[in-house]
């Protein structure tokens, strides 16, 4: 089997912190056998500075997440509002992204249990977690930067799901509806996703909450949000009403009030994703022979940086909280544990 193709899409689900920092991140592409299961793997590496905390913030799609490191292994759930995590020391893990139509496959329920929840893998009724964590460790061994070691790690994921093949008729429509409401900013109404499938309300309604745990009207405000936090994410701030009309909001106030309630941010206060000031020790993080003492020194570095460049600007500032936790945050590309308005696991 050919390995995994590495990927490193925009990812405008990710928030990052208040200094604009997010950890290195190893991507990789499914393998087309798995495709109707897996959108994609991702593995964040992580050091920061002795005493240094990192919140990041992700607005997760609507998909369950299979989360492996050497501390830890879950089957987190869709996320309804803004997840939220804190990084602290060294670590790795393993993500993986499924499509729409897997959650249910893997959870062996239906996904609306398993919404704004994360639990043990080994819970998980349709696969063996146990063997499967166990094979993503013994694949990254001591040294998580080594491309061989993520690459079997990614294989042993791909063997573990592909029992679950072939996708069942509405789990493939499921990923087509939310493929056709992610990628169409057009859609704006319920209705208009009603009529390209040719299925009635009621029936939406009841196979999304089944298969991902969410309302059709969520996927259309998520992707609104998306796209929100993708304009937001430069350093130059667009016209807020401009991007209140064409995400198809009657008004910037309704567009403010959306966002707030979701990231707890106005649109105007939302930390700009900045390159670390020295960029060579960014380019230095994703080199796939650096070795894992010379990415602690750059990450530290890249990640000093970031702060010095928010503190000089004194533009935004870090939200403070209480959890131990260094697992990474995000479904995007760091490891969401939990819901912003929820206690975190």
């Amino acid at each position: 089997m050919p390995p995994n193709r590495r990927i490193d899409p925009t990812e405008r689900a990710h928030l990052r912190d208040a200094a604009g920092y997010s950890p290195p991140i190893h991507r990789f592409a499914p393998t087309p056998e798995v495709a109707d299961l897996v959108r994609r793997y991702w593995m964040p590496v992580w050091a920061l500075p002795e005493g240094t905390r990192s919140v990041q913030r992700v607005l997760q799609y609507p998909v369950c997440l299979i989360v492996v490191s050497h501390e830890y292994a879950l089957l987190v759930g869709p996320s309804s509002g803004l997840s939220t995590q804190e990084l602290a020391g060294e670590g790795w893990a393993l993500g993986t992204m499924l499509q729409p139509a897997a959650g249910s496959l893997v959870w062996g329920d239906s996904v609306d249990t398993l919404t704004d929840r994360a639990v043990p893998l080994t819970d998980a009724r349709g696969l063996d977690g146990a063997a499967l964590i166990d094979a993503i460790r013994d694949a990254v061994g001591a040294d998580p930067l080594a491309p061989d070691g993520q690459q079997r790690a990614v294989t042993a994921v791909e063997a573990a799901l592909s029992l679950l093949l072939p996708v069942d008729e509405e789990g493939l429509l499921v990923n087509a509806v939310v493929e056709h409401v992610e990628g169409d900013s057009g859609v704006q109404r319920v209705g208009q996703v009603c009529e390209k499938f040719a299925i009635g309300e009621r029936t939406l309604q009841r196979m999304t909450q089944r298969r991902i745990g969410l309302s059709p009207k969520w996927l259309i405000q998520r992707r609104r949000l998306h796209e929100a936090a993708e304009r937001l994410a430069g350093e130059e701030r667009p016209d807020l009403a401009r991007v209140a009309a064409d995400l198809g909001y009657a008004d910037q106030a309704h567009f403010g009030r959306d966002f707030r309630t979701v990231t707890g941010l106005t649109p105007g206060s939302t930390p700009p994703s900045r390159a670390p000031a020295d960029s060579r020790a960014s380019r230095a993080l994703l080199r796939p022979h650096t070795s894992a003492a010379t990415t602690v020194a750059y990450t530290r570095s890249a990640y000093t940086a970031c702060s010095s460049v928010i503190r000089s600007a004194a533009s935004c500032s870090t939200r403070s909280t209480s959890s131990g936790s260094t697992q990474p945050s995000g479904g995007s590309g760091t490891i969401p544990a939990r819901t912003a308005a929820r206690k975190r696991m």
